[in-house]
């Protein structure tokens, strides 16, 4: 059985440090813990690597970052799954949240987008919400911030260590997800750092 997991991100070195990123930075630190390296995908407008996880032999898994921007990530990830025949419900998005602390990560499936542009296009693409999804807690904008403008703003060198731990973390809920499913994973990882 094949698994894909889309980090939700926007491309451009302008945003790669921006919090709406946090969902490619999950992608990458995957790829990388699996020894392999993303290329673009020659039927769909995105950037993958085809590897195993858990140790060998392990599971399959695409790992995949869109290169259309956030609100357009549905096409990219309904094409990949087409392509690679996925179903959803071996679907894992990764993205940003708002709604939890920094440095926090929630493991869900289904629910709404909460106003998420990226997982908004996905449930719009596939007609369902019925995938799981790795929730990157980034907090909340200070004081009168616009949402959408704190999103696309790098961490402040403060709070950047908290995010990169956080994605690190997430490499693991990915491997749990796959291996032992979504309970299991919860059990471990629905809870803040300590």
């Amino acid at each position: 059985m094949t698994w894909l997991l889309a980090g939700l991100g926007n491309p451009g070195s302008e945003y790669a440090n921006t919090r709406h990123n946090v969902g490619f930075w999950l992608a990458e630190a995957v790829v990388r813990d699996c020894g392999g390296s993303l290329s673009r995908h020659k039927r769909a407008q995105a950037l993958v690597c085809e590897t195993r996880i858990g140790g060998l032999p392990g599971e399959r898994i695409v790992v995949t970052e869109p290169l259309s921007f956030m609100n357009a990530s549905g096409g990219p990830v309904k094409a990949l799954l087409d392509f690679y025949s996925v179903p959803v419900s071996n679907l894992i998005v990764a993205h940003d949240e708002l709604d939890i602390p920094l440095g926090s990560i929630r493991v869900k499936s289904g629910g709404g987008d909460n106003g998420h542009n990226g997982l908004r296009s996905i449930r719009s693409a596939l007609g369902t919400g019925d995938f799981l999804r790795i929730r990157l807690g980034i907090g909340r904008p200070p004081g009168r911030q616009d949402p959408a403008d704190f999103v696309l703003k790098p961490f402040t060198s403060d709070q950047r260590p908290e995010a990169q731990t956080m994605v690190e973390r997430s490499v693991g809920a990915v491997e749990m997800l796959v291996l032992q499913g979504l309970a299991a994973t919860q059990n471990v990882y629905n809870s803040d750092p300590q």
